[in-house]
Parts: structure tokens; C-alpha cells; sequence
């Protein structure tokens, strides 16, 4: 039921983070603050497809 899925940031559009979420639970687009190693700042991150 979990799957895998990657985090893209908006703002650079690099793919930095992996994590796994329930799509029964979850059925839209994961979008989470998260720290920017490119940018060095938090930044908003969304699932990719």
C-alpha cells in the first residue's frame, strides 16, 4: 500500500529527498517545507511523478 516517491523542490527543481507515503490516505500530491541543499534555505518540496 506504501509507495516510494521523490521530493522536488520548487524553486530549483533538483530532486533531493525520497521518503514513502499511503495512497489510500493520501490520494493528492505530498507538499512539504523542506531544507534546500542547493539554495541553502527552506523551501516548499512536491511529490513527482
Amino acid at each position: 500500500m506504501r509507495n516510494n516517491i521523490t521530493l522536488e523542490c520548487t524553486e530549483c527543481h533538483e530532486q533531493t529527498y525520497l521518503t514513502n507515503k499511503n495512497k489510500r490516505n493520501n490520494p493528492d500530491r505530498l507538499e512539504l517545507k523542506k531544507y534546500c541543499p542547493r539554495d541553502r534555505k527552506v523551501t516548499l518540496h512536491r511529490e513527482t511523478k
